[in-house]
């Protein structure tokens, strides 16, 4: 007889959990045939690929093969240096605030300081992937996802900049495969729209869905669901100050 403290198990959890664990199985056995150097992967980064290709262990082992390529070809150095990416340190746009209530990092873009410069969109990626690995590290044990929130106060077309946003939106989905929450737009212009309707079909549906146009009339109610006031910045009526992603 099973005593009243004793959870039951979802059988059907089990057996999702158990198919998983095969194809990640399968999916190393395959990656590490084709790369040796995916031996040191830990089963936790094929997960997120394997997710990002709804299980299918052929397509997730492409795509994690193309990403071990890029990453030995864009980061030879295991990580990039603030001095490849002085540029976009300059227009100080890009914070990392707090935690949301399931302990997942929050970063803070604000759009409107962003430029197009002589660094190019090169740079910008390189960027990005720091920002995305700067997020990381912040992770706690057993966390893997992160939250953004895009402020847009102030955005216009002398700060649009498709290649950037396609270039952002490639790295997501291609190479840091499940790891962003969720994408709040704040403060979007009228103007932003001509914008988003050049990048959306690149953006596939998984993604789409986790990206939240959020109104101003329920702009703090909104955050505070996923954010509480002390991890909010104070620019959008939380508590905490701005904190640059390079001082952070």
């Amino acid at each position: 007889m099973m005593m009243g403290s004793e959870k039951m198990n979802n059988p059907m959890e089990i057996e999702d959990k158990n198919i998983e664990k095969t194809k990640i199985s399968l999916m190393r056995i395959l990656v590490e045939k084709q790369d040796p150097s995916s031996k040191e992967v830990e089963d936790g980064k094929l997960r997120r690929f394997l997710r990002a290709r709804d299980l299918d262990v052929e397509k997730a082992s492409n795509m994690f093969l193309k990403y071990l390529n890029w990453k030995r070809n864009f980061v030879p150095n295991g990580s990039i240096s603030p001095s490849e990416i002085r540029h976009e340190i300059q227009q100080n746009k890009m914070f990392l605030q707090g935690w949301d209530k399931k302990g997942r990092p929050i970063a803070l873009l604000l759009a409107a300081r962003h430029f197009q410069h002589e660094g190019g969109v090169d740079e910008f990626k390189r960027f990005i992937v720091y920002l995305f690995d700067k997020i990381i590290t912040r992770m706690p044990p057993g966390q893997e996802k992160f939250i953004v929130i895009g402020d847009l106060k102030g955005w216009g077309y002398a700060n649009s900049d498709i290649r950037a946003y396609l270039a952002a939106l490639s790295l997501v989905q291609d190479y840091y495969p499940e790891r962003l929450e969720k994408l709040f737009v704040v403060h979007a212009p009228y103007i932003f729209m001509t914008a988003w309707k050049v990048v959306y079909p690149f953006i596939d549906p998984k993604t789409r869905k986790k990206i939240i146009f959020v109104d101003n009339k329920s702009l703090k109610s909104t955050l505070l669901e996923e954010i509480d006031e002390s991890q909010l910045p104070a620019t959008l009526g939380g508590k905490l100050e701005l904190v640059p992603i390079h001082n952070s």
